[in-house]
This record gives structure tokens, sequence and C-alpha cells, in this order.
């Protein structure tokens, strides 16, 4: 075991890929010589050239339209798109196309490409780099939606994305790149995309979050478990296919259920998890299903004071737990 920060684990998973696989190659803004704007792809360029790390114009709309094509075939294209804001003139590539193609041709065409993005707030980066998009995709059949949390998982969930037939959309929350860090494995391991993963055991309450706010869930555990409060944390890390049993495992275990994103509330992913728990878990609750989330304002301000006034934090988290575990 090695420990490392999650951007150096998703570097070490294209390396590796890039390694075992010559039909896998990397396409985006600033991911050659430069490596990336977050050094995501640092060092690939000079290993493998300039035919398998491909600068591409400033158009994401032709970055996805060109993995498309080239998963169609056969190749495995991992498109990075700069920051996760600048996905939507591609959206329609995305949906309408990579997410439906392997249906509209009777299983005779799949589009095994992963759509990478760092998104988030935290990094006051105001209005156009710090947007949280996993709601959109989040609810398209034909695409899978990873969000990993932690370096070990963000090495094996890009592998087992970039191995996938199907398109994976990947993000990446950018203010843990260096912030996280964590041991993962030397050598070759995947981690299957689908199932949660429950972090850390609790009886009194259930915490369910992904991406930072996993990373917050964890400390916000930490702090409660001195007061007495023994918080469950479950680290849903795929959103799409989303894994129900764990889900409701967890609830019955614990009665009381506290989900987390940085999103807006309203329309953000927390609603599609308080419905399965209403509608297959209603009768183990002790107290209503309550969601912590960014709040209905236009983007995260750029101003840093309003930055924290938008952001879900260590906090908040802690704060809202405790109330629901007094019920």
């Amino acid at each position: 075991m090695t420990e490392i920060t999650l951007v150096d684990a998703i570097r070490d998973a294209l390396d590796e890929e890039m390694g075992r696989n010559d039909n896998v190659f990397i396409v985006g803004e600033d991911v050659g010589q430069r490596g990336g704007v977050f050094r995501a792809t640092v060092g690939l360029f000079d290993k493998y050239g300039g035919e398998r790390v491909i600068d591409s114009p400033l158009a994401e709309l032709s970055i996805i339209g060109v993995g498309i094509g080239a998963a169609l075939y056969g190749m495995r294209p991992v498109c990075e798109i700069q920051f996760a804001d600048f996905i939507y003139p591609a959206f329609n590539q995305i949906v309408s196309e990579a997410a439906r193609m392997c249906y509209r041709t009777n299983g005779q065409w799949t589009v095994p490409m992963v759509i990478r993005a760092p998104y988030g707030g935290g990094i006051g980066g105001g209005l156009y780099h710090s947007q949280s998009v996993e709601g959109f995709f989040a609810r398209i059949p034909g695409l899978k939606v990873v969000v990993p949390s932690s370096p070990y998982d963000a090495k094996g969930l890009l592998k087992s994305a970039i191995r996938d037939d199907n398109p994976v959309i990947f993000l990446e929350p950018k203010k843990g790149y260096r912030l996280i860090r964590g041991e993962v494995p030397v050598g070759d391991y995947t981690v299957p995309i689908g199932p949660a993963n429950i972090t850390r055991s609790g009886r009194d309450v259930s915490i369910f979050a992904y991406g930072m706010m996993h990373f917050y869930a964890l400390q916000a555990a930490e702090k409660l478990a001195t007061e007495g409060i023994l918080a469950e944390v479950v680290d849903l890390r795929t959103l799409y296919p989303v894994d129900k049993a764990t889900i409701l495992q967890s609830v019955k275990q614990t009665g009381k259920a506290l989900i987390v994103h940085e999103d807006n509330l309203t329309g953000g992913y927390g609603g599609e998890i308080a419905a399965i728990i209403a509608e297959d878990g209603f009768t183990d609750l002790d107290a209503p299903v309550r969601r912590l989330a960014g709040p209905d304002v236009p983007a995260v301000p750029f101003s840093h004071p309003m930055q924290d006034w938008f952001m879900v934090s260590t906090e908040k988290i802690a704060n809202a737990a405790r109330e629901l575990a007094r019920y």
C-alpha cells in the first residue's frame, strides 16, 4: 500500500489503463504537455505521445463527439471536460447519442467511453468553475454516473469505468484533489461500479453522501462520536445505478436518514435517495428524512464568505445529524 492524493490516484489509473490497453486514449483541453489544469494527466503526454493524449479545441461538443465516434469503432476514449460547468454544450451528444446508442441498436453498438469532469465548489472559482452537475445525468438510463470519495475508490472505479462497455460520467470532487489522501494498493485492482460503501458503522443516524461531502461526513461523524452520537456514514459512490439495498439496510439499522450533497436543494440528487427511503423504508423510520444541500441560488458565489455560506461543511453536517438524532 502507498498513501497518495485523489488526483494522484486518478493519474495512476489512467497510466495503468493506457499501458494495459492500446485502445485507451485521452482527449480534452490542455491534457497534453500541460498535463491538465489540475495536473491529472501530467507526464502522460511524454510517455504515450500526442496520438494518445490529445489536446482538443475549446469545444466540449467536439470532445464528446470525437469520443463517441472513436468508441463506436472499438477505441476506449477518456474525454476530459476541464470543469463540469462547461459540459452543457455537449449535453445532447451525451444524453441523446452516447446514452441511447446501445438501446437504439438493440445491443449491436456500444459506447465504451468515460467522461471525466472536476465538479463542485470550495475553491473560490465563482459561477463558472464551481457547479455540481450530477443531477442532470443521474436520471438518464444508459449512463452510469460515478463520484469517488477516496483515492482507493478513485483509482479502482476509474479503471472499472474505462473497462466498461457503457458510457460513464466520472465526476471528481476538485476541492479534494490534493486535500483527500489515502492508502492505495500498488498494482492492478478495480472497484465495481454500483455498490455503495458503509465507511463508518453507527446506530443513531445514517448519513448518505458522496464526493467531497462524504469526506466532510466522516469528519462530522468523528465529532459526533465524542458526544455519544454514533453516525453511520454511507458513501454512495455510484449515483446511477444506485445501490438501494445498502441504503435501506442502513436506514433499518439507524431509523434516521440525513442525505447530503452540495448541489442546490431543489431537484438535487438527494431527492432520489429520499424517495427510495420513503417508498421502501418508511416503516423503518423513526424521524423524517432530512436533506442538507446547497441553497437554491443560481451558483456558488465568488466571495469567500458567501462561498462559505453556500457550501455544506463538516459543522453543518454535524449540526443536522445532531438535530436528527434527538428525535
